[in-house]
């Protein structure tokens, strides 16, 4: 889900998935199996005007408001699984090196790739961490797009929850540029899973 051309010099933050799971795949939408905290934890952080449920597919207003903040999402690698750790190694590098590529052309002010073992896999970079990446470190990364790593939204990561994930969305949206609530109304804020 890339801002379509009218919005494509806007793009301010770029959201790279790993690769879609079978449910995503199925309604062609980022993120959309139940249970995934993708898309709560982007609400609580301010980054959408109202809690999306992709479980159905996205909505044409909830594109519309992500595209208009200059929030684009895509995947790493198109093939869905059931898991990611079916990916190979071989191929993750490959999808890093497009993913490079991809992000020379469009230039956004920041990438945010959701998934530390990935990102480790796919750029050789085996002690990677969280949180923002030095650019040196990847080849080709165009120095002035910063580039971070945020924990997987999946609920099989038991290292993150809704409250840690909205706290480093609105980190990196403030690298990016992208404006954000700071705090959605107390009714608004779904409950921790």
């Amino acid at each position: 889900m890339l801002p379509g051309p009218a919005h494509a010099e806007q793009l301010r933050l770029l959201i790279v998935g790993i690769n879609p799971g079978l449910w995503t795949a199925a309604v062609n939408a980022p993120f959309a199996r139940p249970g995934n905290r993708f898309w709560p934890s982007l609400h609580r952080a301010g980054l959408t005007s109202r809690l999306v449920d992709a479980s159905r597919g996205l909505d044409e207003d909830d594109e519309q408001d992500l595209h208009e903040r200059g929030i684009g999402i895509t995947n790493m690698i198109g093939r869905a699984t059931v898991r990611a750790d079916e990916l190979r190694r071989e191929e993750l590098q490959r999808a890093g090196e497009e993913l490079t590529a991809r992000v020379a052309l469009l230039r956004p002010r920041a990438v945010a790739i959701a998934g530390i073992t990935a990102f480790r896999a796919a750029y050789s970079l085996p002690k990677a961490r969280l949180g923002l990446q030095d650019p040196a470190q990847v080849p080709h990364w165009p120095a002035e797009v910063a580039l971070w790593v945020v924990p997987q939204p999946s609920g099989l990561n038991a290292h993150a929850n809704i409250a840690s994930l909205a706290r480093d969305w609105r980190e990196v949206a403030r690298s990016a540029g992208v404006r954000y609530r700071e705090e959605p109304a107390a009714q608004e804020q779904p409950a921790e899973k």
